[in-house]
């Protein structure tokens, strides 16, 4: 057996690896997602919060579901690619290169600093928490690194991914005053950035945000560096 047809069977494994990868991570995000706002709906209602389309559209303003969501939308498309679906150009590399960079924040940002925060044990679904907050990152950057595809990525697409983010940012910060939290009655919610948690308020929160977009350039920019430089090996 020559070394290109041990190259061939090589890839063509790993990209077996990667099919069953993705489909059962993507189901897993899914059960994560569904598991978690079925147990927080029935948290807020105990609670005496029964507005449902508020108390949905709450629970789907975390950054945390929304990167996940996508996620699980771009690995059902990956999947359906590799069983003969539609073909994937450059903007679905652009959601990719967002999607990935999202979990990677929301990851370091949850286990560096929100991990220890303690919540009230019938509000979180302990198994979904870890998938939507460790194992999910995880699987969108080891799919990065063992990825068979040829991503069409460039460095001006580091700034495309700030956009989302950005849109949520201000999203957030409008919506959240004039939404009430009926479980503990407050006359608003927050699903993070709360200015009322930090010390300096608003400047905490602009403090807060930079350093986020700081991070979040550096994991585009990682694996933007990372696509060129496969690319470049390759020729």
């Amino acid at each position: 057996m020559t070394v290109t047809e041990d190259l061939h069977i090589a890839t063509d494994r790993r990209r077996r690896w990667l099919l069953v990868g993705r489909a059962s991570i993507a189901a897993l995000i899914l059960a994560a997602v569904v598991g978690q706002m079925v147990t927080s709906l029935v948290f807020w209602h105990a609670q005496g919060a029964h507005d449902l389309a508020q108390n949905v559209a709450n629970y789907l303003s975390f950054f945390t579901v929304e990167s996940n969501i996508l996620s699980l939308v771009l690995l059902g498309i990956l999947v359906a690619a590799q069983l003969g679906g539609p073909r994937l150009g450059r903007r679905f590399d652009v959601l990719l290169l967002g999607a990935t960079s999202y979990m990677v924040v929301t990851a370091i940002v949850y286990n560096a600093l929100m991990r220890g925060i303690e919540l009230p044990p019938a509000a979180t679904l302990d198994w979904a928490n870890e998938v939507l907050h460790l194992i999910a990152p995880l699987w969108m950057v080891i799919d990065r690194i063992a990825s068979t595809r040829e991503s069409e990525l460039q460095w001006r697409d580091v700034g495309t991914v700030t956009l989302f983010p950005a849109a949520w940012l201000a999203f957030t910060l409008l919506r959240a005053p004039k939404t009430p939290e009926e479980a503990v009655e407050n006359p608003y919610w927050y699903p993070h950035l709360d200015p009322s948690t930090y010390d300096d308020g608003y400047f905490g929160v602009a403090t807060t945000c930079l350093a986020v977009t700081a991070l979040l350039v550096l994991a585009a920019a990682a694996q933007v560096a990372y696509v060129r430089w496969r690319q470049l090996s390759r020729n």
